[in-house]
C-alpha cells in the first residue's frame, strides 16, 4: 500500500465552527454565503418562509450546531424560521447560548417541544401552540398572514396546526437541496479539511487490520479518531468483511476477519465543519497477496468509478450521464449499488444520478453544474457469490471538469 505523511496532512488542519483550529477558513464568509444561498432559492420558489427542523439543515443556514443525533430524531428539539430578512432561532431548553455570536441568527428564542414524548397526551394542544406560534412570528416578519410557508420533518399533527393558522405550507426540501448543491469556495476548503481529518482516521484503521480483529473492534478505530480530531460521527455503520461484503449493506458486527479476506468500508463521516467525508474502500486482510477472483472485482469496480468520473462536466444533463455510464456486466448486475453517484455537503444530497438500468424508473433529469461536489460509487459483486468490492471517489466538479478530492491511496497489490 502506498503510504502519505498522514501526519504532515493534519498539521494545522481546520475543525468546527468558532474553534480556535479554524485556520485560515473564513467561517463567516462560509455560514454567510449558505444562508444567502438558500435565501436565493426561496426566492426563485416564491417562498416566504422556511421552518426548518433538520439539524443539518439548521446547521447549513446558520452554523449552529447542537446535538445533532438527539435532534433528528426528538423533533422538533429546534426549530429556524428563516424569511428573506429575519432569523430566528428556537433553541432547546438551557441551550440558548449556544447560538451567540452568529451573525446569522438575529434572535433566539426557547424551543416549544410540539411531541408526544414532551407534551403526553396534551399533543395537540401544544401542536396548536406551537403552530400559533410560528404563524405569529412569520406574520409579524412578513407583514401579514398571506404567506407562502416551506416545511420539513414536521410530525402531522403539528403541519396541520400549521395549515390551520391560514398559511400556505409546501414542502422546504426543493429550495434547501438547491441551495446546499452549489459550494463555494471557502465550502470546498470544509470539505477538504474533513477529508484529509477522516483519511487520517482510514490510515489508522488501514494499519490496524489484521487477521482476528472483529469488525467492531476495526471500525471503532475509524470513529476514535473521527471524534479525536473534533468531528462529529459516523452516520452508519458501513464495514464488514469475507462473506459479508456482498451483498453490500451488511452493517458492523462482531465477526472476526480470517486471513486473506476482502474487508469493505464506506466512511461516511459528518467531520470537520460538520462536511461529510463520504469514500468507500476495500482492503485485503493478508498475509497473502490477493487471489485473482479478489483483483477481478477490484478492477471492476475501479474501472466503473474512472470511467464515470470521466463523464463529469459542467452542463452534462442528467439523463445523458446515465445514458453514458459504465456498462455494467450482468453477473453484478443483481447486487449494483443503487445509486452510480450523489451530492455531497454536509451529508449526502441532492442529486442523484442513476445507473442507465434505473433512470426510467426511478431517475430524473438536471444539469450538472460547477460548484457541486459529487460521490461516484461502485459496488461489484455476484448475486450468490462470495466477497465483493465497494470503491467510492469524492470530486468537485469545476469548471472545466472535475477535481478528485478524495486522496486516500487505492490498494496497489489489486493490480499487480
Amino acid at each position: 500500500m502506498t503510504t502519505l505523511d498522514w501526519h504532515a496532512a493534519r498539521r494545522g488542519l481546520p475543525v468546527l465552527d468558532g474553534s480556535a483550529e479554524t485556520g485560515a477558513i473564513d467561517v463567516k464568509a462560509v455560514r454567510q454565503y449558505r444562508q444567502a444561498r438558500l435565501r436565493l432559492e426561496m426566492r426563485r420558489q416564491g417562498i416566504d418562509a422556511v421552518i426548518l427542523s433538520d439539524p443539518v439543515n439548521i446547521r447549513y443556514a446558520t452554523g449552529t450546531r447542537n446535538m445533532q443525533v438527539f435532534s433528528m430524531r426528538n423533533g422538533p428539539a429546534r426549530t429556524l424560521v428563516l424569511t428573506a430578512g429575519r432569523s430566528v432561532l428556537f433553541e432547546f431548553t438551557g441551550c440558548l447560548h449556544l447560538a451567540a455570536g452568529f451573525e446569522t441568527v438575529d434572535e433566539v428564542r426557547p424551543s416549544l417541544t410540539a411531541s408526544y414524548v414532551a407534551a403526553g397526551p396534551d399533543i395537540a394542544a401544544r401542536e396548536r401552540q406551537w403552530a400559533a406560534a410560528m404563524a405569529d412570528l412569520i406574520a409579524e416578519i412578513t407583514g401579514g398572514r398571506d404567506t407562502v410557508v416551506g416545511l420539513e420533518r414536521i410530525n402531522a399533527g403539528a403541519a396541520i396546526a400549521l395549515k390551520e393558522q391560514g398559511v400556505t405550507i409546501v414542502d422546504a426540501q426543493a429550495p434547501v437541496e438547491r441551495a446546499r448543491a452549489i459550494k463555494s469556495p471557502e465550502e470546498v476548503t470544509c470539505v477538504v479539511a474533513s477529508l484529509r481529518a477522516t483519511e487520517a482516521g482510514v490510515a489508522r484503521l488501514r494499519g490496524a487490520l489484521k487477521p482476528g480483529i472483529t469488525e467492531a473492534a476495526l471500525w471503532s478505530v475509524l470513529h476514535q479518531a473521527v471524534i479525536e480530531q473534533n468531528g462529529d460521527y459516523c452516520e452508519t455503520r458501513l464495514l464488514n468483511s469475507g462473506p459479508r461484503t456482498n451483498p453490500w449493506f451488511q452493517e458492523t458486527g462482531l465477526r472476526v476477519i480470517q486471513a486473506n479476506e476482502l474487508v469493505a468500508l464506506d466512511t461516511d463521516v459528518v467531520g470537520c465543519h460538520g462536511y461529510y467525508a463520504d469514500f468507500s474502500r476495500t482492503f485485503h486482510a493478508g498475509p497473502d497477496r490477493p487471489t485473482p477472483a479478489q483483483k477481478a472485482l477490484y478492477q471492476a469496480a475501479f474501472e466503473q468509478v474512472q470511467h464515470n468520473m470521466g463523464l463529469l462536466k459542467p452542463g452534462l444533463s442528467f439523463r445523458d450521464y446515465a445514458e453514458q455510464a459504465w456498462d455494467i456486466p450482468e453477473r453484478y448486475i443483481a447486487n449494483r449499488y443503487y445509486l452510480s453517484a450523489h451530492g455531497c455537503g454536509m451529508t449526502g444530497e441532492y442529486p442523484y444520478l442513476y445507473h442507465r438500468a434505473d433512470f426510467p424508473a426511478a431517475g430524473y433529469d438536471g444539469i450538472i453544474e460547477a460548484g457541486m461536489v459529487l460521490c461516484v460509487e461502485s459496488f461489484i459483486g455476484e448475486a450468490g457469490g462470495g466477497e465483493g468490492v465497494k470503491l467510492e471517489q469524492q470530486v468537485l466538479v469545476t469548471d472545466d471538469g472535475i477535481e478528485v478530492l478524495s486522496q486516500f491511496p487505492l490498494e496497489s497489490s489489486f493490480f499487480e
